[in-house]
């Protein structure tokens, strides 16, 4: 199941599902569908219901044919509005750490944060912030937390999963490199771009079996897969969780690939103009475009 957050004109953020059709409003068709209309009023009291809660993809597919609603008239929100904690993953690609410098391979995984507030859905701007610090992009596979859990076992980690969507772990390389710290490079407003929708765990038997890339104006700047993770999602799970407890609606961003701007030669950094894609098989496209700010 393909799941959009979506503004309607109630000024509501609304759950729908994504079909070949269009989006149904599952609040709206929540009785027809046989499901509980409290759980699908929105993303978060969906991942707040504590199990992924799934549709008879038969009844999905009725309803579509006489009711969906047309993707071209919504306006997507990103999929997991406000979530609760971003926990990012850092140099979790063995070419990626090398281009950056690194001597080594991180022995374990790196976290840092992204602040809630930088998130912004598909065809919102990425905004240049003042002083244009060389804002680079990131594609990356963001994992969806649907259950509460504190110590996680890898063995049991994916059954915390909700889904999966396209992020880009957008950074001021300025700032971060900077600062000697990561988060405020990697926690301006719009730096957190996710979308268009999550995919479900069910349609996803393996995250680690998926083509990623990233298009600056329709050139290729990254392409990769994420077998070449270093740690995989069950593993980022439960170390994260061994500390810090993972409740429904948190992501974590599983790391970028080889390819960013900073590390080319010369480098490549965002400007005005320019529209970014995130791509990751089976989970869709995620397009922002890039403006300076008028703050």
């Amino acid at each position: 199941m393909r799941l959009v957050s979506y503004a309607a004109k109630d000024g509501g953020s609304h759950l729908g599902a994504l079909t070949e059709h269009g989006v149904v409003d599952l609040c709206a068709a929540a009785r027809e569908l046989s499901l509980p209309r409290d759980t699908f009023a929105s993303m978060s009291s969906w991942l707040e219901a504590g199990e992924p809660r799934l549709v008879d993809p038969a009844k999905l597919t009725a309803r579509a044919s006489s009711s969906a609603l047309p993707l071209a008239d919504l306006r997507l929100l990103p999929p997991v509005p406000r979530p609760g904690k971003i926990v990012a993953i850092g140099l979790n690609y063995k070419d990626h750490s090398l281009e950056s410098g690194a001597a080594a391979p991180p022995k374990s995984p790196i976290i840092f944060a992204k602040f809630p507030t930088s998130i912004a859905g598909p065809e919102d701007a990425i905004v240049i912030p003042v002083g244009n610090p060389n804002v680079d992009y990131e594609a990356e596979l963001a994992v969806v937390i649907g259950r509460r859990g504190k110590a996680i076992p890898a063995a049991q980690a994916l059954e915390f999963v909700a889904g999966y969507m396209p992020l880009n772990d957008v950074s001021a390389r300025v700032w971060q490199f900077g600062d000697k710290q990561w988060v405020r490079g990697k926690s301006c407003d719009t730096f957190c771009p996710t979308g268009p929708h999550l995919t479900t765990r069910d349609e996803i038997p393996d995250p680690h079996a998926l083509a990623i890339r990233t298009r600056v104006n329709g050139i290729t700047m990254q392409d990769s897969h994420t077998s070449r993770m270093i740690f995989r999602v069950p593993e980022l799970i439960e170390f994260t969780s061994l500390s810090i407890t993972l409740e429904p609606g948190d992501i974590i961003a599983t790391g970028t690939p080889e390819g960013v701007g900073a590390f080319r030669k010369p480098p490549i950094f965002l400007k005005p103009g320019d529209m970014v894609e995130v791509e990751i098989e089976g989970l869709g496209v995620l397009r922002n475009p890039v403006v300076a700010t008028t703050a």
